[in-house]
């Protein structure tokens, strides 16, 4: 299992049942779940596509791209971006460059970080990582696509490039209903006097409580 196509499926399918929650038990319900599942179609087509580039003694990145929601007590939404780029290769991959354009303008604010980033160098074996966060500005379902990472091979001129994969949908500001917390201002602010009940009762209730003993011996 050294080989980089077989480290690509140990990286992705397991994400696939940690997040779908996926059980697959036959050839044929593995097609059916390709085709009625868009998200694991994608996946399924990056790793044969992967699989199918990563021959010989060269670079082989593969990518995770993870987005979470944080409702602000403002009632704001903020999106937390991360995205993971491994090298599962054999030699380092250089100039490289992530692109994430996946975020339209009139849909999110950008309150930190960048979108875009570069680095020189990913050796073999390697890991980099990138993060980013949004504020939305309007409600709805939002489908984000992949995330492209740009590099370069000193034995080709081309510049190669992957892609990550893509995020699970995200309900923006959604709806949901108002959290019960308890309001610890008012235990402090009224603790003692609660106090001094609880204890007045308990004492009523032990001096009852052998009268009515006794009642019954008689």
């Amino acid at each position: 299992m050294n080989e980089p196509w077989c480290r690509l499926f140990k990286f992705i399918f397991p994400f696939l049942i940690k997040e779908k929650n996926i059980k697959v038990t036959s050839s044929g319900r593995l097609m059916a779940m390709l085709n009625g599942n868009p998200l694991i179609k994608a996946f399924f087509i990056i790793f044969l596509v992967s699989a199918a580039i990563a021959t010989g003694d060269a670079p082989f990145i593969i990518a995770q791209k993870k987005a979470s929601l944080n409702r602000l007590k403002s009632g704001a939404e903020r999106v937390s971006v991360s995205v993971d780029i491994y090298n599962q290769g054999f030699t380092a991959a250089y100039d490289m460059s992530l692109i994430d354009n996946s975020w339209p303008q009139d849909a999110f604010d950008i309150v930190s970080g960048n979108t875009s980033h570069s680095w020189q160098k990913l050796d073999a074996g390697g890991h980099l990582s990138h993060s980013f966060e949004l504020e939305a500005k309007r409600k709805g379902m939002f489908h984000g696509a992949p995330a492209v990472i740009y590099f370069r091979i000193p034995t080709k001129a081309v510049q190669q490039e992957a892609y990550s994969t893509p995020i699970l949908p995200l309900d923006i500001l959604e709806e949901r209903p108002p959290e019960k917390k308890f309001e610890w201002r008012l235990m402090a602010k009224y603790g003692s006097q609660i106090s001094v009940i609880s204890i007045v009762v308990l004492f009523i209730y032990l001096v009852i409580t052998p009268s009515k003993a006794s009642k019954k011996k008689r």
